[in-house]
């Protein structure tokens, strides 16, 4: 293995080597022959792959085989300048034979085939590989969006979108190669006739006064080696050019180039038969060749016939596999098709998470449009999974035809939750409390967090930033919305199949604890319900292992999930702690004693279990002080958090629910003993 780690770098200092230490007869024969084997191989591999990506080491191998090529043409050099034109056999065979005992047809071969190489291969794969390069690169966002819309839907897995990625990032990176490439091929034709007429040139020119051989004998024996020696070289020079040209025009297929045109050609049999017909009718101009032109124009139109009688046997065997009828469906329009009661059926389904929009929001969300919303919304679920540890199912986006043009509407399950509204062209700009001047814009509701907030034209941009606003972009109010109504929701959207795949991920984490737990302490469904309790307060989930210890240690004294939640809670403290917190410190609204004292009162125990019965006066009182709290502190925190005893969270949480979604209720056992907590507010009651 080592040693194929150096043979490459061993290879090209044996090319360098070549150009500096003249070579024997000898070995220079080994390495034309090598040469050309070398070029014949990469033409046939180039031949037989299903894509370009399939040889992606071809741009490099491009570089090596016209070094390689150059370090022989030096050589040989050297041997027909100081050896009289004895640069080996090869050399003298490939004179001979293109020579054909004529100096001047030789030549003209010699020519012709370097101007095809140059002018036609050469110069077409040229531009190919800049044009490939050029696309390829343009289709890359539209190629990444299509991947990432895949992701999202559900269509692909995270490995396989990885792997599509990886896959366009090596593509874009062999077409911008192989444009760089080509121009390797070009200066290897242009050396090719250098060098011929060098060794021409300067044989005769030493041959004459070195030797004592003749005009003509010198002529005859310069030109063989000097003709061989072009041959020799432009050979394997075309075999790669063509190697290059037919990698670059070498669309991605699931077959080699020859399976391909096999099977394109012979599925147009008709093309054959008129392309025969064609050629019998060419047979009457005077003085073309009859014989010739019979035989290909009988074989054009027998092998069209028989191809064509070979695919209507396929087809009918094919409908009479499949019981295919070629009658019309007895479906006319829409009405028809669902009289059919059957058909019915397909209308009920519906999506966990959709978002419907009016025609003026849908640009901000159509990747046809150059949208990254699609993008955003695989970011989201990426991000939410990290930090909830629940995997956010696909968003089914739909126009709406009767919505409001600038509105879009979020549903859950099939009904709507919320709703918004956007002007596509404007800025949204929130008052965040502290602002410096006012701007003038339309007033409105940030979606999300019932900001007060302005429409602002995108030239009030920066004004507005001088004045404090936080300036947002209108698909970025979308996406916030949706992010923020799918946290809000996530007990509601998680399902028994979610459940059911995180069971099987820890399964597959190798976790013992899961066959111990579920269902031989806890019903799925209760799993599910405890699961659900942790999202409605935004306590992640991630650490499935440590809920299911937790269970496995308190589910045989307890039967109610709520209080096996807060279990629960208290294990995932330092979770808790982190989300909450900042920096080693958090802020929280406490409970005055008194206040504790009336809850526990209010609650009684029977053997259906434990219940909560608050005066509605008292309540009413306790969340109007709690909402007093909440206001003075809005300036010092985003999120009020209020601190109270375990046995008075769980029914605490419960009232505040009713009246603040936004308040976050923990107890001390659920903060973790490095935290620093800082009280800046106390609920009372009046006295």
């Amino acid at each position: 293995m080592k040693m194929k780690n150096h043979l490459i770098s061993v290879f090209v200092i044996l090319i360098v080597a070549f150009i500096i230490i003249p070579l024997p007869p000898f070995l220079l024969d080994f390495m034309f022959i090598f040469n050309i084997s070398l070029s014949l191989i990469i033409l046939l591999i180039t031949m037989y792959i299903k894509e370009a990506l399939q040889f992606s080491i071809f741009p490099s191998m491009l570089l090596i085989t016209t070094l390689f090529r150059l370090g022989l043409n030096i050589s040989s050099t050297r041997l027909i300048l100081t050896q009289e034109g004895n640069a080996g056999q090869v050399i003298a065979t490939f004179g001979n034979f293109v020579l054909g005992g004529n100096v001047v047809v030789g030549f003209v071969v010699f020519l012709i085939i370097v101007i095809v190489q140059f002018i036609v291969i050469t110069k077409g794969a040229e531009r190919v590989a800049e044009v490939s390069a050029r696309f390829t690169l343009d289709a890359m966002p539209g190629k990444q969006m299509a991947i990432d819309a895949d992701l999202s839907s559900g269509l692909i897995s995270e490995e396989m979108a990885r792997q599509r990625r990886y896959n366009i990032q090596k593509e874009a990176e062999f077409y911008g190669a192989m444009d760089g490439a080509t121009k390797f091929v070009k200066g290897d034709a242009i050396m090719a006739i250098v060098i011929t007429f060098i060794n021409f040139l300067g044989g005769i020119l030493i041959g004459l006064v070195q030797s004592d051989h003749t005009f003509s004998e010198v002529l005859s024996i310069y030109t063989i080696a000097s003709v061989g020696d072009g041959m020799v070289c432009q050979i394997p020079a075309l075999l790669v050019s063509t190697a290059t040209g037919m990698i670059v025009t070498r669309a991605a297929s699931d077959s080699s180039l020859g399976a391909d045109v096999s099977k394109q050609f012979s599925a147009q049999p008709m093309a054959l038969m008129i392309a025969g017909v064609a050629m019998a009718f060419l047979m009457f101009i005077p003085g073309m060749p009859k014989p010739q032109m019979i035989i290909l124009s009988i074989a054009m139109i027998a092998l069209g016939a028989t191809l064509r009688r070979k695919m209507g046997e396929e087809v009918s065997k094919e409908k009479a596999a499949t019981g295919e009828e070629t009658e019309e469906s007895p479906y006319q329009d829409e009405t028809d098709y669902f009289r059919d009661i059957d058909n019915v059926y397909e209308l009920l389904p519906i999506d966990v998470i959709e978002m419907n929009f009016g025609y003026s929001v849908i640009p901000l969300v159509d990747q046809g449009c150059g949208s990254n919303f699609v993008e955003r919304l695989v970011m989201f679920r990426k991000q939410f999974a990290l930090d909830m540890g629940m995997v956010i199912p696909a968003v089914r986006l739909r126009d709406d035809a009767g919505l409001n043009p600038n509105h879009y509407v979020i549903k859950l399950r099939g009904e709507e939750v919320t709703r918004g509204e956007i002007l596509v062209d404007y800025y949204l700009a929130l008052d965040p409390g502290n602002l410096t001047g006012e701007i003038d814009g339309i007033d409105t509701i940030e979606p999300a967090y019932g900001i007060p907030s302005k429409w602002i034209t995108p030239d009030k941009r920066d004004l507005a930033e001088i004045y404090g606003y936080t300036v947002i972009d209108p698909l970025s109010v979308i996406v916030t919305h949706l992010s923020e109504t799918i946290r809000k929701h996530a007990h509601e959207i998680l399902s028994r199949q979610d459940v059911n795949q995180l069971i099987e991920s820890l399964k597959k984490n190798g976790s013992s604890i899961v066959e111990d737990v579920i269902p031989n302490m806890i019903s799925f469904s209760n799993f599910q319900k405890v699961l659900a309790n942790l999202l409605r307060e935004g306590v992640p989930i991630r650490d499935m292992e440590l809920i299911m210890e937790t269970i496995a240690n308190h589910v045989a004294s307890v039967r109610d999930m709520e209080v096996l939640t807060e279990y629960i809670r208290q294990s995932l403290k330092r979770t808790i702690t982190r989300k909450w917190s900042e920096g080693g410190q958090i802020r929280v609204i406490i409970l005055d004693a008194e206040v504790e004292k009336v809850i526990i009162n209010a609650l009684k125990t029977n053997e259906q279990g434990t219940s909560f019965n608050l005066s509605p006066d008292l309540m009413q009182q306790i969340m109007m002080n709690l909402m007093e709290q909440i206001k003075k502190v809005k300036d010092a925190v985003s999120i009020p958090i209020v601190l109270t005893s375990p046995v008075v969270r769980i029914y605490f949480s419960k009232m505040v629910e009713q009246f603040s979604q936004n308040a976050v209720v923990l107890s001390y056992n659920e903060l973790d003993a490095g935290v620093q907590i800082q009280a800046i507010g106390t609920v009372t009651l009046d006295t």
